[in-house]
Parts: structure tokens; C-alpha cells; sequence
């Protein structure tokens, strides 16, 4: 199981899929593809620290991955100790802007800022999830974020169902309908299987609970995001400490 706390992310391994802990998860419902790298070509770039960050996700301990807005603080996270981080768009927003995180920074100014996270890291395996909102658009933009964001090093990348404009979780955003959430998700996995970025671990995240006020609902877009090829799953806004699936 994988679960994430904001604003420290805490990743457990991958397992049978028992329970969503806290108030922001990622419950693992992955098939191989956490296990192993992804099929990719002769011709496409490596990416060490997606493949460092599937090895890690097959561990039996907790990881912990806390946020980074800039350079530096992606260089502490890695010299205090802790094994990945996570690239948040709120904390971007708020360093970079001066602005909340209700959809006013652009692909451009995330992927600018990811860039310099990833190769801040004395070790270029180091990983980083980097937060992709809503994928900056339709399915199409999303492979192009998918594609960017692996190109600027990122390990993974966290990709989330709001429709434009996106809002915090925790505020009841609105979601897209349900066709359109999956093909999003879809279009993710289709470019880190065969697009020329390289190999990044696709995070699908759900903020049905909050916007419609239904846990089935969030269990129901998982399930498909998972059939549609995400490595791993995320439900935001969670209300108790733990939620059983099983």
C-alpha cells in the first residue's frame, strides 16, 4: 500500500491494498508496473530516478517525501536524509506567485520550477513526484505535461480529475465527468509507455470526495484510473483517519 500525507508526503510500500491512511492517500493498485520499469524502447532516454523511485516503492518501510517550492529546499530535502521528494503546486504557487493554489500557475512556470528541483540533488537517481495539477488542460496537454515533466528529470508525476479552473482539494473543487478524468489518465500512460520523454511513475489522484461529497465516487474513478494504466492512486480529502477498501 502507498499512502501520502501532505505536506510531508509519507509513501508506504506496495502490498495488498488494506486501508487509505489520513487525510490525503495514495492507495497503490498497481499491477507490475511499480515492480518493474516500464516498457520503453531502445531509443527513449533513461530515467534513473524513476527507476530509483520504483525500486524504492517495492521497499517494505514508510518513505517519506517532503515538499520542495525551489532549488534549494530540493537539495536539503536530500541532505537531510530522506529518500525522494515531492514538487508541490501549492508551495510553488505561494513561493513563486505570492498567489494560493487556485489554477494561476502555468505548465511553463511548474515545469521551469521542476527543472531546477531535479538537478539541485548531488545524485541524479534522487527522485521527485512532481504535482501536474490537472495536467494543464485536455488529454492532449496532459501526455505534453507527462512528456515535459519527464524531460525535466521528474521521477513521477501526480496528475489530478479537477476541472479548470483547479482549486485546492480541501476546498471542493469541481471535478471533470467521469470519460473525460479517465481518458486524461489515460493519455498520462499512454506517453510514459511510449512517448521520447522516458519513463516517469504516473500518480492518478481523485478529488471526487470533496466535490461531490462521495467516497464511492472516489473509489469508482480510482478503480478505472488504475484500469487505465496509473501506477498508483491518490484520494484527497479523506475524513477519517483510515478508510478500509477491503
Amino acid at each position: 500500500m502507498t499512502t501520502v500525507s501532505t505536506h510531508m508526503h509519507s509513501i508506504a510500500p506496495p502490498g495488498k491494498m488494506r486501508a487509505l491512511r489520513s487525510r490525503t492517500s495514495i492507495a497503490s493498485h498497481r499491477r507490475h508496473r511499480l515492480v518493474t520499469t516500464a516498457s520503453a524502447s531502445s531509443s527513449r532516454p533513461a530515467n534513473p530516478a524513476a527507476a530509483n523511485l520504483r525500486e524504492l516503492l517495492k521497499g517494505e518501510t514508510i518513505l517519506r517525501a517532503p515538499c520542495a517550492h525551489d532549488a534549494l529546499t530540493a537539495a536539503l530535502i536530500e541532505r537531510a536524509g530522506f529518500k525522494m521528494g515531492f514538487m508541490s503546486g501549492f508551495c510553488v504557487s505561494a513561493a513563486r506567485l505570492a498567489m494560493p493554489d487556485a489554477g494561476l500557475i502555468s505548465y511553463g512556470e511548474m515545469e521551469d520550477v521542476g527543472r531546477h528541483i531535479t538537478q539541485a540533488t548531488a545524485d541524479p537517481a534522487f527522485p521527485f513526484i512532481g504535482d501536474a495539477d490537472d495536467g494543464y488542460g485536455n488529454a492532449m496537454n496532459a501526455k505534453r505535461t507527462v512528456r515535459g515533466y519527464a524531460r525535466a528529470g521528474f521521477a513521477g508525476i501526480l496528475m489530478e480529475d479537477q476541472a479548470a479552473p483547479k482549486a485546492c482539494g480541501h476546498t471542493k473543487p469541481k471535478v471533470l465527468p467521469r470519460d473525460e478524468a479517465v481518458a486524461r489518465v489515460r493519455a498520462a500512460c499512454d506517453e510514459r509507455d511510449e512517448g521520447v520523454g522516458g519513463d516517469i511513475v504516473v500518480f492518478a489522484r481523485s478529488d471526487s470526495r470533496s466535490a461531490v461529497d462521495s467516497l464511492d465516487e472516489a473509489l469508482w474513478r480510482v478503480a478505472a484510473f488504475a484500469d487505465a494504466g496509473a501506477d498508483a492512486l491518490f484520494i484527497d480529502a479523506l475524513r477519517s483517519k483510515e478508510v478500509s477498501l477491503f
